[in-house]
């Protein structure tokens, strides 16, 4: 009977310490309470076709120097993009409106006794570099109107810059590392830690007036041209990074336009095979040659107009499409004689212009490449009347351009960055990761951590470690003895 009597005791001695053990690890890990004050920061992304704002906070303690950063507020700018400025005054008027709308919004947000601490940065992208070769006083002013106005805000204006196309696609593949988690996450003990593998995505970013590819690459040694060292967390990275600037969606698009007025007999009235049958539209020349990306035939009158005709032909979209690359190097490069690794073995995250492109022809996430061609062949060769039906939920003045579109991305993935069949397997094509955009502005902002020194503790746990870890030693040892004891207790039933 005593036999027993200890036998069940030390089943509930095990039991209870498993439940103990599990209740303790679970409130440790999820009623946590966030107690030091957080910090702020502000990015505005003024890309080529908009401008959007970013609020990020991360609590004042650092994970090995870097900040536990997480998006509060995205507001986007009406308008086109800044490098559009300086030329209808309505339309700044607009603009200038929406950006102190946004202003505003962040303002209520952060705390007022965090305003001079907290950090607001202008970054501008392709949009205005191409402006800056093209016309460097007009750019210049608009820097610096934006520049005295955001100086005149409660906040630590840092600068107003036009960021250069490798930090561009640095700061995205951090973002993309950082939202999927690959730098940093939490364990039992409700520390953050290194994931196990350190497994690090290449990210791919598209935008209108450039278009940016990073990645990590094997040999931490590794030197040479676009190659990149970052500091995150505590580790280091190599990273190769290249921008290519006229190879965003609209200029690259101009460009496709540019061959074919060029190469048309009658240089007012143009097929054009990636519009679908029945779509016929009127532009000037200017609003096709008048890019720096494009040099100018010898006859050119920027106030001509063409009439551009529809003719959904696969084919010849997706020769015209090819013409526009430098496709003569093949070993250890992408397109146009630049220098790239092989982008395979690893995974890949497609964002902006690839995933809305994706999105139009009906594929999202991650396809195979025979599914992206014969998408893209369904979506060109249909003809205006049934893509509006099939489409109708896209505004037209995008509609028009996705077969295009289409032929593009799989030109300059394929042709262009040497992806295949197996290696396309491993592109993910996503506008956000975890509710949150993917862009330069999160990376940035992460980068920009570092340099911005640590306060108190990140939070105030419900048990202190020393305790928890104490406890955790004592119920896990009652657990063994336990087990030990019933072992014991058959060993001799059965002798």
């Amino acid at each position: 009977m005593a036999g027993k009597f200890w036998t069940y005791l030390a089943f509930f001695f095990l039991l209870a310490s498993l439940a103990v053990i599990i209740t303790m690890s679970l409130i440790q890990g999820h009623k946590r309470v966030f107690e030091s004050r957080l910090k702020y920061g502000i990015v505005i992304d003024s890309g080529s076709s908009r401008s959007t704002m970013y609020l990020y906070q991360w609590p004042a303690e650092k994970q090995n120097n870097t900040g536990v950063v997480s998006q509060t507020l995205r507001c986007m700018v009406a308008g086109p993009g800044i490098s559009d400025m300086l030329v209808d005054n309505a339309q700044d008027q607009q603009s200038w409106v929406s950006i102190r709308e946004c202003m505003n919004n962040i303002t209520k947000i952060v705390p007022a006794d965090q305003h001079n601490s907290t950090i607001l940065y202008l970054g501008a992208t392709a949009g205005m570099r191409l402006l800056h070769s093209q016309n460097e006083t007009k750019s210049n002013e608009i820097l610096k109107n934006l520049q005295n106005y955001l100086q005149s805000l409660p906040f630590n204006f840092q600068n107003a810059s036009i960021m250069s196309g490798d930090e561009e696609g640095l700061y995205g593949w951090i973002t993309v590392n950082y939202l999927m988690g690959n730098f940093l996450e939490r364990n039992i003990w409700n520390m953050w830690v290194r994931p196990a593998g350190g497994k690090m995505v290449g990210s791919m970013d598209l935008g209108g007036a450039s278009t940016q590819i990073a990645f990590t690459l094997p040999d931490p040694n590794a030197q040479g041209t676009d190659i990149m060292r970052v500091s995150l967390y505590g580790y280091e990275y190599n990273i190769y990074t290249h921008s290519f600037l006229c190879y965003g969606k609209n200029e690259a698009e101009k460009r496709v336009l540019a061959a074919l007025v060029k190469n048309s007999e009658n240089a007012t009235h143009v097929t054009n095979p990636c519009f679908n049958l029945g779509y016929n539209m009127t532009v000037s020349a200017e609003s096709i040659f008048g890019t720096e990306c494009i040099k100018t035939p010898a006859d050119y009158d920027p106030k001509q107009m063409i009439t551009l005709k529809g003719s959904s032909d696969n084919g010849a979209c997706r020769d015209v499409v090819k013409s526009i690359f430098d496709l003569t190097c093949t070993k250890n490069c992408s397109f146009d004689r630049v220098y790239q690794p092989s982008v395979g073995p690893g995974d890949f995250l497609a964002y902006a212009g690839f995933f809305y492109t994706a999105q139009a022809v009906g594929l999202k996430g991650i396809s195979q490449l025979d599914q992206w061609n014969s998408s893209t062949w369904e979506f060109c060769s249909w003809d205006w009347p049934t893509l509006t039906l099939q489409k109708g939920w896209i505004a037209e003045k995008y509609r028009k351009s996705y077969c295009y579109s289409a032929h593009y991305v799989q030109t300059l993935l394929v042709n262009g960055y040497k992806f295949n069949k197996d290696t396309w397997k491993h592109i993910d094509f996503q506008k956000q990761v975890h509710n949150t955009s993917i862009g330069w502005s999160l990376g940035y902002m992460l980068h920009t951590s570092n340099m911005i020194p640590a306060e108190a503790k990140l939070v105030r746990l419900p048990m202190a470690n020393s305790v928890f870890s104490g406890l955790l030693f004592l119920f896990t040892a009652l657990t063994i003895v336990s087990v030990m004891f019933l072992i014991i207790k058959a060993v001799r039933a059965c002798y």
